[in-house]
């Protein structure tokens, strides 16, 4: 059974950071690409950024190219999502997603309805 368990969401004002985290098991990790996605209060779901843990170049979304970054820890199956110089408009409910398998990073989005997802945590930056 597929789980993904976030962590690391909370409040901050504008320009600061916050990382995410995302613990994953029971799928196999070399094979696999994992993602974080966001969405605000009225707004669909968008892709932030995703990775594949046989390496290769992320996939980051317009929007936090250059203030976000994703990484991956293969041995404890976790993904982090690193943002700096937050924005209000970066405010919103954070979810982890995994698609396995996978061996490309830009798959995540593409293949959305096959995506296992975590539980979301919450992100709020003030201005």
């Amino acid at each position: 059974q597929v789980r993904l368990v976030e962590s690391g969401g909370g409040s901050v004002q504008a320009g600061g950071s916050l990382r995410l985290s995302c613990a994953a098991s029971g799928y196999t990790a070399s094979s696999s690409c994992m993602g974080w996605f966001r969405q605000a209060p009225g707004k669909d779901r968008e892709a932030v950024a995703a990775i594949y843990a046989g390496g290769g170049s992320p996939y980051y979304a317009d929007s936090v190219k250059g203030r976000f970054t994703i990484s991956q820890d293969n041995a404890k199956n976790t993904a982090y999502l690193q943002m700096n110089s937050l924005k209000p408009e970066d405010s919103a409910m954070y979810y982890c997603a995994a698609l396995a398998p996978c061996f490309r990073a830009e798959k995540v989005v593409e293949r959305y309805d096959h995506l296992y997802w975590g539980q979301g945590t919450q992100v709020t930056v003030s201005s």
